[in-house]
């Protein structure tokens, strides 16, 4: 796999943009598992010596319009959210969502990247919730910049323990 990474460079970005715009449209990650990908593809970027920088930036610049997507997907669904799927099949999603949503404010975003098995979905209920457009794009573009170095970071661990 190294191997690999070293002799296609070029392709690793955008599999990694990819990959992490795909891990955060809203239901999508919930079919398609990303996260363990995007961090072994960090972790195969450091083995394999090549730079770091692009690789990074793709996953957080994907992940971030990931989300602007599902965002601007529930501020167009508002109250139909509630008479489509999976809201129909799960009721108590919807209160629930609303409640930590209340609850956190843009802070929902940042944690939910980090923490939350459903984090895809925080960002429609945003748009659903009507989370105003320049606060979500704020908590948006730089958890997932944050989040990016995070997965980087993982990625430079694993290189010191296995390189």
């Amino acid at each position: 796999m190294i191997a690999f990474f070293q002799s296609y460079a070029e392709w690793v970005w955008p599999i990694a943009f990819l990959l992490a715009f795909l891990k955060s449209l809203a239901f999508v990650s919930l079919v398609v598992p990303t996260s363990v990908v995007v961090a072994a593809i960090s972790a195969l970027v450091s083995l394999s010596g090549a730079n770091v920088w692009p690789v990074w930036v793709a996953i957080s610049v994907g992940a971030a319009l990931g989300d602007w997507l599902s965002y601007g997907i529930g501020d167009r669904m508002k109250e139909r959210a509630w008479h489509r799927w999976p809201f129909t099949r799960y009721p108590s999603l919807l209160p629930r969502g609303e409640a930590f949503f209340h609850k956190w404010g843009w802070m929902s975003v940042v944690l939910c990247r980090f923490f939350s098995p459903a984090r895809a979905t925080v960002p429609l209920l945003c748009g659903i919730f009507e989370m105003p457009p320049i606060q979500f794009q704020l908590a948006n573009w730089g958890s997932a910049f944050l989040w990016g170095a995070v997965v980087m970071a993982i990625g430079k661990v694993v290189e010191r323990v296995f390189g």
